[in-house]
């Protein structure tokens, strides 16, 4: 009965899919149920469920990724649809151009930099650093990004994800730590370090660090796929 069951899972590639969707379900009811657990987050409890799910039946990523490119599929119309935020927001980014451009350029290039030369101290391979450079970006653009330079996409979706985990966690009180009372300052941070688990803690401070978090998200990504190309090609 078992042995039958895997079978008919490994055969279909409506498999990837529904392990995919049927995870990050699981996820999002814990999360729901744990009053929003930083441990529950709904990407980081479909990534873990699926791998150990997959260990324990034997199936190979192969396998599951015949379903599992369906869902891929999907990233790049979600990336598009990243512009609506600035689109409904244009106000603030008007507003604050000069802030926002200026220190997120700044930042992302500081990030890549800094991830980089981390990297390059515990001696790991450039595929590795390739795939990390560009974490920055929310999952959906850092993906591509880093293939383009050499990178590993389930490498960098697996920092983006953890990234994202980390701020939720903590985004709060290093905010208190810093003594951030700028909610265009804390907007911008947790967009930037947290992408949309970021925007979700900034919702809870605010209408404006909500719009600036949500900005940040869409901006850092359009400035990470422009610089990579660039500084991969002095740093490789």
């Amino acid at each position: 009965m078992w042995e039958t069951f895997i079978s008919m899972c490994k055969s279909t590639p409506l498999f990837g899919v529904l392990l995919s969707v049927g995870s990050f379900y699981l996820g999002q009811f814990l999360f729901k149920k744990s009053h929003g657990f930083f441990l529950f987050a709904p990407l980081f409890v479909a990534m873990i469920s699926g791998i150990i799910f997959l260990v324990t039946t034997g199936i190979s990523f192969e396998e599951y990724n015949k379903g599992g490119q369906v869902i891929s599929f999907f990233l790049d119309p979600a990336t598009v649809c990243f512009a609506i935020p600035l689109y409904k927001r244009r106000d603030v980014l008007k507003k604050y151009w000069v802030q926002i451009l200026g220190g997120l350029t700044l930042g992302s290039i500081a990030s890549i930099l800094g991830i980089y030369a981390v990297a390059k101290f515990f001696h790991l391979s450039d595929t590795v650093i390739a795939s990390m450079l560009p974490q920055a970006a929310t999952t959906a653009i850092a993906m591509p990004a880093a293939e383009s330079v050499g990178g590993n996409g389930a490498i960098t979706s697996l920092a983006c994800i953890l990234n994202a985990v980390i701020i939720y966690a903590l985004g709060k009180p290093l905010v208190k730590m810093f003594k951030l009372t700028d909610p265009v300052a804390k907007g911008i941070g947790l967009g930037t370090a947290g992408h949309s688990l970021g925007v979700s803690t900034a919702q809870d401070m605010g209408e404006v660090e909500a719009s600036m978090a949500s900005i940040a998200l869409v901006v850092v990504g359009i400035i990470v796929v422009i610089i990579l190309p660039i500084l991969s090609a002095f740093l490789f």
